[in-house]
């Protein structure tokens, strides 16, 4: 059984497989003062967090990103989904836009730092009542070597969860060079706190590799699992959305 959130309180972005990596910001040119790059992903499903967003079907995802040579960036990032409609049929949204700015910096002793804010949006037909799943976050990230931490914080409502304000989301990412085939091994561990939803919180986790195809092309693959609560995190069709799956995608960046 769903929370209420019309009965689809699901969770809507370090691979397409666990949302975008907010582009993570291309370093800009010597030689300019900003850097505009754009991507476009095809993917076997979307889960964010852990948690399917197309009912395991494919998804098409894409954005573009600003950075400034100051450190400061922008960016938009979109994805089909079906959770919302999944949830409720009288629910219209099969769309995710995302909408970032913020800060990062890099020292030469190999610690980054990243903060911002994103906001996501779910535009489309509801019904009334419909708790609103828009929702934004402020984030904060420290980064060692192949190694990062991040925490997100909810100001608003958590993805229609009802008064879930202040819900947060820890994470441990880690990328290595595998030194093979070009090969990087992606490792994720994360823990969603949802406020004064019971059972409601959640850790998921994951396992895979990218692989850089040249000419601005990208493979993934990964294994990706949670302990989801199923009581909480079924839909009304009765899928399970915290499933261990695996994933594949493409992307191509511009």
């Amino acid at each position: 059984m769903l929370h209420p959130m019309g009965r689809a309180a699901l969770f809507s972005s370090a691979l397409a497989v666990c949302h975008p990596l907010y582009a993570q910001p291309a370093d800009p040119d010597p030689a300019s003062s900003y850097t505009l790059t754009a991507n476009a992903t095809l993917a076997s499903e979307y889960r964010y967090r852990g948690l399917m967003q197309t009912n395991r079907r494919p998804a098409i995802q894409g954005g573009v990103d600003f950075t400034h040579a100051s450190g400061f960036y922008l960016g938009n990032w979109n994805s089909s989904i079906s959770w919302l409609g999944d949830g409720n049929a009288e629910v219209s949204a099969p769309l995710e836009m995302d909408f970032y700015g913020g800060f990062r910096h890099a020292w030469g002793n190999g610690v980054n730092l990243d903060v911002g804010v994103l906001r996501y949006e779910y535009p489309g037909d509801y019904p009334a009542g419909f708790v609103s799943p828009d929702t934004t976050e402020v984030y904060a990230s420290v980064g060692y070597g192949p190694l990062s931490v991040k925490y997100s914080h909810a100001l608003t409502n958590l993805f229609g969860f009802a008064d879930s304000k202040n819900s947060h989301y820890v994470e441990l990412n880690g990328n290595f060079d595998v030194g093979v085939w070009g090969l990087v091994l992606n490792t994720h561990v994360g823990r969603q706190v949802v406020q004064h939803v019971d059972n409601g919180s959640y850790t998921d986790w994951k396992l895979g590799v990218t692989k850089d195809l040249g000419g601005g092309f990208s493979a993934s693959v990964a294994y990706l699992d949670t302990n989801a609560d199923r009581a909480v995190y079924t839909n009304p069709k009765g899928r399970y959305l915290g499933s261990a799956t695996g994933f594949v995608s493409i992307t191509k960046t511009f």
